[in-house]
C-alpha cells in the first residue's frame, strides 16, 4: 500500500490496517491457469487476421522489390569499395 492510498483511507475515516495489508502484500496471487487455443481454432484466427492485411498490389510488389534489389546492390558495391580502399591502406602501411 503506498502513501497516496494510506493518505486517502484516513481522509474517508477508514483505519489502515499494516498487518492485513503487509499480510495480502506477501501472500502470492491465485494465477490462472492459461487456456490452450486449439489449432483448428488458431488456423481460423490466423486467416481471419490475413483477411484483414491490405496486401499490395502487383504493381506495387514489384516496384518495392525493384527498391530493395536497387539499394542492395548500391549498399554492398559501397561496402565492397570501403573494404578495397581500407585493405590496400593497411598493406600499404604493414608492407
Amino acid at each position: 500500500m503506498n502513501r497516496q492510498m494510506k493518505r486517502a483511507q484516513r481522509r474517508q475515516g477508514t483505519p489502515v490496517d499494516r498487518a492485513r495489508s503487509a499480510a495480502s502484500a506477501r501472500r502470492p496471487q491465485p494465477v490462472e491457469a492459461r487456456k490452450r487455443t486449439g489449432i483448428r481454432q488458431f488456423l481460423k484466427e490466423v486467416r481471419q487476421e490475413l483477411g484483414k492485411v491490405l496486401w499490395p498490389t502487383r504493381k506495387e510488389l514489384i516496384t518495392y522489390t525493384i527498391v530493395v534489389l536497387v539499394t542492395v546492390v548500391v549498399l554492398t558495391t559501397y561496402v565492397f569499395g570501403l573494404d578495397v580502399v581500407f585493405s590496400r591502406f593497411v598493406l600499404d602501411i604493414f608492407a
